[in-house]
């Protein structure tokens, strides 16, 4: 019995030169050129060339916008979208454009009224005891009962003049937008008038710098912001500020 004789694998170059000779494509060729085909297709679907594979479907492959890039610098630029704010005041308040001496806000609302964290973070520093002294105004002691807190963003959020501070905060607690801080009052310097005095500043040295904490921005733009739902960030401004005039180590001349 004659063995049956196996045809010899055909290179690309061999193929044209059958079909040249012969006009049409030999029998024994054609699961060759379906496999061909098939590869050419295949290749053809990516639009670009050769790719490495990852072992991941395409459809299931994070396209180069849906992956995440490096996190942005702590306390610059925007707000990332879990950001939120809310106006620090809960109830009927209003407030001014101005203040005396330094950028801040006195925002009037009835004492008793409840102040809360406009912001995630920690809380810096808490006064739960009244030291202002008319007869010696020294500037630690006029905001009376006070909180300050670190914003996640990197921004200083301080509320003074409060009648009391709630039992849960204290300093090194974490707290989110809308956790109760206190209540509207009128300690320290206020002058007998029911308001919370609202400051935003860096956080430089986060404690004792009462003439950074006070306030160096104007926050009633960002107020306007969140008290209609918005999220205006003070990070920029602040970042700003602090660019321009560091981190002072003493009140101006004549201050206290």
């Amino acid at each position: 019995m004659r063995a049956r004789r196996r045809s010899p694998p055909y290179s690309r170059s061999s193929f044209w030169s059958l079909l040249r000779q012969y006009g049409r494509v030999p029998r024994q060729l054609l699961p060759s050129l379906a496999t061909l085909a098939l590869l050419v297709a295949v290749a053809g679907c990516g639009g670009g060339g050769a790719t490495r594979s990852t072992g991941v479907p395409a459809a299931a492959r994070p396209s180069a916008s849906d992956r995440p890039g490096p996190p942005p610098p702590v306390g610059a630029g925007s707000p990332t979208p879990d950001t939120h704010r809310v106006f620090p005041v809960a109830g009927k308040a209003d407030y001014g454009r101005s203040h005396h001496d330094y950028p801040a806000t006195d925002i009037f609302a009835p004492c008793g009224a409840r102040v809360r964290s406009p912001v995630d973070g920690v809380i810096l520093e808490v006064s739960r005891t009244d030291r202002f002294d008319i007869a010696r105004p020294l500037g630690a002691d006029k905001g009376g009962l006070s909180v300050s807190i670190r914003g996640d963003d990197g921004v200083r959020y301080y509320g003074a003049h409060l009648a009391t501070i709630a039992p849960a905060i204290s300093t090194g607690v974490r707290v989110r937008p809308g956790t109760e801080l206190g209540l509207v009052g009128q300690t320290g310097n206020a002058s007998h008038v029911c308001h919370l005095h609202f400051g935003l500043s860096p956080v430089c040295a986060g404690t004792g710098d009462w003439w950074v904490r006070r306030g160096v921005v104007f926050p009633w733009r960002y107020l306007d912001s969140w008290r209609a739902g918005g999220n205006l960030s003070p990070v920029d401004e602040v970042a700003a500020w602090q660019r321009d005039h560091g981190c002072p180590s003493a009140p101006r001349s004549g201050e206290r």
